[in-house]
């Protein structure tokens, strides 16, 4: 903001009353945001006691930025609001209920406030920043991590599966859909149609369309979450550079979170930004919840996607490149109902079910909606 002609040096002009009105909103906001944060501190456990009262000291800091344009600006008997029915709720809801069912609700809060912020006027620029920063650190409380040697083995185990049965996990899905869909699509045109070539027709475009449709899905998918976790890194990198030690100050609060005590969270935390690179590869796995080095590549995806997919939906064309009518039509439902059964109990092995029962579940569903194709092509063929 620039200095009025004739204003003693270092001063600020008296800023316009729309813009002390907006001071006067953000100030009353953050003084809310502190109440809120001291609320849920009183009804929650130790672990993150500590955290709530660090986020509800930082938004009395933002609170007094904006008191002290308003003093600046001529309104020198700045009374605190009433604390806002919406925050009052919210404790007695973390009182009643607990802290967790309001975490996402703060959540969503934390999000927009970082928005208000990026285009208010006269926001420091880490104001933000450090708004973003709170949403993260809530989100690390929302997720119940612990620094427990037994929640680091679930999250260890978490992530092996994760990263390990993945890929396996895909494909298996992505053979079960290409088996489902063609093989429902190929008993509808042979219910409706004794011609081998419209069946093989239907099967085949049936197969390039569902696994280029897969595939596309796929690489959008995998592509946009990349370009994400490019943006937020990029973001991270920025706010080490720029405000280091707020980026030390939050590491230590989610190791805390985390149920690392505050000391020892400290000398860790010191310890990793003397290593800048150790220190975004850091933030990016405990704020964002992901590793910089293990991204996925959108290509790998969108090709296993059309090659499993394609696999399955083969399954029930077979028959038919092979033979034709009556015995083509039994032979692919004996080979798909079978199939159907195998993926049923390989899928077990990712949802820890029984292999027999998940096996005839989808086999016995995979018959249904066969059948029901079937005969809908019955049906449409002897109206038109």
């Amino acid at each position: 903001m620039s200095e009025a002609p004739g204003s003693p040096p270092g001063r600020r002009p008296p800023a316009p009353a729309p813009r002390l009105d907006r001071y006067r909103e953000l100030w009353a906001d953050e003084l809310a945001g502190a109440a809120l944060y001291r609320g849920l501190a009183e009804h929650a456990d130790d672990r993150r006691r500590g955290v709530f009262l660090a986020l509800g000291d930082a938004e009395e800091r933002h609170a007094e930025h904006w008191a002290r344009l308003l003093r600046a600006g001529g309104d020198k008997d700045l009374r605190p609001p009433r604390v806002p029915f919406r925050v009052r709720t919210l404790c007695r809801f973390a009182r009643w209920f607990g802290v967790d069912t309001v975490l996402p609700i703060v959540l969503r809060a934390e999000a927009a406030d970082a928005e208000k912020y990026r285009y208010a006027p006269d926001a420091p620029p880490s104001m933000a920043a450090q708004e973003r920063r709170h949403g993260r650190m809530l989100a690390v409380l929302g997720r119940g991590d612990t620094g427990t040697a037994g929640g680091r083995i679930v999250r260890s185990e978490r992530r092996h599966r994760s990263s390990s049965g993945g890929t396996v996990r895909a494909s298996v899905f992505g053979a079960n859909d290409g088996l489902v869909s063609n093989f429902s699509l190929i008993m509808g045109v042979a219910g409706g149609s004794n011609s081998r070539s419209a069946v093989l027709l239907a099967g085949v475009a049936g197969l390039v369309a569902g696994a280029l449709s897969m595939a596309s899905g796929e690489w959008v998918s995998v592509r946009t979450q990349r370009e994400l976790y490019e943006h937020e890194l990029a973001i991270e990198r920025d706010e080490l550079a720029t405000f280091p030690e707020e980026e030390q100050e939050e590491l230590e609060l989610i190791y805390q979170a985390k149920g690392v005590e505050a000391g020892e969270a400290k000398a860790l935390v010191a310890q990793i930004m003397q290593r800048p690179d150790v220190a975004l590869d850091t933030l990016a796995r405990e704020e964002l919840g992901f590793d910089p080095t293990d991204m996925a590549s959108p290509w790998v995806a969108a090709g296993s996607s059309f090659a499993s997919f394609a696999v399955g939906a083969f399954i029930p064309l077979l028959p038919f490149l092979l033979g034709s009518g009556t015995a083509a039509v039994v032979v692919a439902a004996g080979v798909s109902v079978t199939s159907l059964f195998l993926v049923g109990a390989v899928m077990s092995v990712f949802t820890g079910r029984g292999a027999l029962r998940s096996g005839l579940r989808m086999a016995l569903l995979g018959a249904a909606v066969a059948t029901i194709t079937f005969f809908i092509g019955k049906a449409v063929d002897s109206v038109v």
